[in-house]
C-alpha cells in the first residue's frame, strides 16, 4: 500500500466553515483597521501531555494539509455568512478570493512530542492564517489523541497485531479519522471500509454474534461462513459455549481453521483453555483473536496469554480516557506593519492558572545520548547551536501556499514506530509518570 494521503479518491467538500464565528469577526476588524496584512506566525503547542502519559503523537498532518488545500469560500459558504450577517460586504469580497499563501512548518507525521513542542508552524498574513486556527486544532487535538492511545496499544501487544474496530463506538466521519491515526499509531487493519476507500488501510472482518443466531444452530452457522469464506476464516466462537463451539469448529473447517474469536468472559483465563483444545484437537496452527473493551492495560495484562492478535474499539476511539491532546494555537511572533520586510516582533500571553505562552518564532530540536536514545527537547528562538542543526525536528510542508510534503501513510506509520524505539524504554511504562525527557528552552534573542 503507498497511495495513502497522494490524492484521496472521494470528492472533499469546502473546509472553510470549520471554524468559529470569531475567527471571522477578527478578520473583518482587522481588515477595516489595517493590521490584517502583517506577517505573522502562529504555532501549534500543548502546554501539558494528558495525565499519565510520557509522550505524545503527531496525527492528522495529512488531514491538515488537506483541509488547507480546501479552505475555499464558495458561493454557498459566502451566501450562509451572508443571510446570518456574519461579516459585512467587504469582508466577503474578500474571503471570496481567499487563498492561503503562506508557509506551514511542522513536526513529521507520527513523531513524538512533548509539552512545549512547536507541533505545527503557520505563517503568512495575520488574516489567513488566523481563519486556520479552528480546523487545525480540530484534526490534531482528535488525531494525535488517538494515534497516542494506539501507539500505547501497540507497544502493549508487542509483535501481536492490532485490529481497528470502533467505528460504531464514534462519530461516523471521527471513525475515519480515527482509523487513520490508529494505523499511525502502530494497529494493522480496520473493519471500517470507508477508511480503507480514503486512506488504503487494511481492512478485515468476518461475522458477528448476529451471524450465529440467524442459524438454527451453531454447526449450521459455521459451516455456511466456512462454505462462503474458506477454512482460513476466523470464527466466534462465544455466542453460546465456548467449549462445545471450539470443537465444532474444528469439526465443521478442520485443523486449517484460521482463528476463533473470543470477544467475553475472562479472556486471560478463557485464552489458556481454548489454546489448549485447539492444540488438543490438531488445529495447532488456529490462531486466537480477542475483543471486548480493550485498552492498553487490558492489551498488557493479556502479555502471557496465547493470544495471536486483539481487535480494540471504544477505548481507542475515545482517546483510551483522553480523547484530546489540548493543543492550542498562539499567536507568537507578528511584524510592526504591513511592510514585508517589517522584522517580526515576539508576542505572548502574559495570564495565571497555567496559561502563559512564550513568544517568538521558534525551533525544535531532540538532543540525543551517546547511543542514540532521546534525552531532552530543546526548544529555542533564533540561530540554532551547531551541536544540534542536524537533530532539528520541524519539516517544511507548504511552501507559498503550495503543498510539499505529502506522504504515503506506511512511511508515516514505520516513521513512528523508530521515533517510539528511539525513546527511553521507560516511555512505555503503563505505570503513570511524567513525560519520558525533559523540555529544554534556549532562548538566543528574541524574534527572527
Amino acid at each position: 500500500m503507498d497511495v495513502a494521503d497522494l490524492g484521496l479518491p472521494v470528492d472533499v467538500p469546502s473546509t472553510a466553515l470549520f471554524t468559529d464565528h470569531y475567527e471571522l469577526t477578527m478578520l473583518q476588524a482587522a481588515l477595516k483597521a489595517g493590521t490584517a496584512d502583517r506577517r505573522s506566525v502562529f504555532e501549534v503547542f500543548t502546554r501539558r501531555l494528558p495525565e499519565g502519559r510520557r509522550y505524545g503523537v503527531v496525527a492528522g498532518t495529512g488531514r491538515v494539509l488537506d483541509a488547507v488545500e480546501n479552505f475555499r469560500f464558495d458561493a454557498d459558504v459566502l451566501g450562509f455568512l451572508r443571510e446570518r450577517n456574519v461579516v459585512n460586504e467587504e469582508t466577503l469580497e474578500w474571503l471570496a478570493a481567499y487563498r492561503f499563501s503562506g508557509d506551514v512548518w511542522g513536526y513529521p507525521e507520527g513523531e513524538v512530542y512533548f509539552p512545549g513542542s512547536p507541533i505545527m508552524r503557520v505563517e503568512g498574513s495575520f488574516a489567513e492564517c488566523v481563519l486556520l486556527e479552528t480546523v487545525i486544532l480540530s484534526i490534531l487535538n482528535h488525531d494525535s489523541a488517538i494515534a497516542a492511545a494506539a501507539s500505547r496499544m501497540a507497544s502493549a501487544a508487542g509483535d501481536r497485531p492490532l485490529i481497528e474496530m470502533g467505528a460504531r463506538r464514534t462519530h461516523e466521519l471521527a471513525a475515519v479519522a480515527a482509523s487513520r491515526a490508529a494505523y499511525v499509531g502502530g494497529f494493522a487493519t480496520t473493519s471500517d471500509l470507508a477508511a480503507g476507500f480514503r486512506y488504503g488501510i487494511p481492512t478485515v472482518g468476518t461475522s458477528a454474534h448476529a451471524f450465529t443466531l440467524l442459524h438454527d444452530n451453531e454447526r449450521d452457522a459455521f459451516q455456511a461462513q466456512v462454505d462462503s469464506l474458506g477454512r482460513n476464516t476466523t470464527l466466534l466462537v462465544d455466542t453460546y459455549d465456548v467449549t462445545e463451539a471450539v470443537r465444532t469448529a474444528v469439526e465443521v473447517a478442520g485443523p486449517e481453521l484460521g482463528a476463533v474469536r473470543i470477544d467475553s468472559g475472562d479472556l486471560l483465563l478463557v485464552a489458556h483453555r481454548v489454546r489448549q483444545q485447539l492444540d488438543e484437537l490438531g488445529a495447532v496452527n488456529t490462531k486466537i483473536v480477542v475483543t471486548s473493551d480493550l485498552d492498553e492495560y487490558a492489551i498488557a495484562s493479556l502479555a502471557a496469554a496465547p493470544v495471536d492478535a486483539y481487535g480494540v474499539g471504544t477505548q481507542l476511539v475515545t482517546g483510551s480516557g483522553h480523547p484530546t491532546c489540548s493543543m492550542v494555537y498562539k499567536l507568537v511572533a507578528r511584524a510592526e506593519s504591513a511592510d514585508p520586510k517589517a522584522p517580526l516582533v515576539p508576542v505572548a500571553k502574559k495570564s495565571s492558572g497555567g496559561k502563559t505562552s512564550i513568544g517568538g518564532r521558534k525551533w525544535a530540536a531532540r538532543r540525543v545520548d551517546g547511543d542514540g536514545v532521546a534525552e531532552a527537547e530543546v526548544i529555542g528562538t533564533g540561530a540554532v547551536p551547531a551541536e544540534l542543526a542536524d537533530r532539528q525536528l520541524l519539516v517544511e510542508l507548504v511552501k507559498g501556499g503550495e503543498v510539499v510534503a505529502r506522504e504515503p501513510l506506511d512511511v508515516v506509520r514505520d516513521r513512528h514506530a523508530v521515533a517510539r524505539g528511539n525513546l527511553p524504554l521507560s516511555a512505555t511504562q503503563l505505570s503513570r509518570g511524567e513525560a519520558v525527557i525533559p523540555t529544554e528552552y534556549v532562548h538566543l534573542r528574541s524574534g527572527s
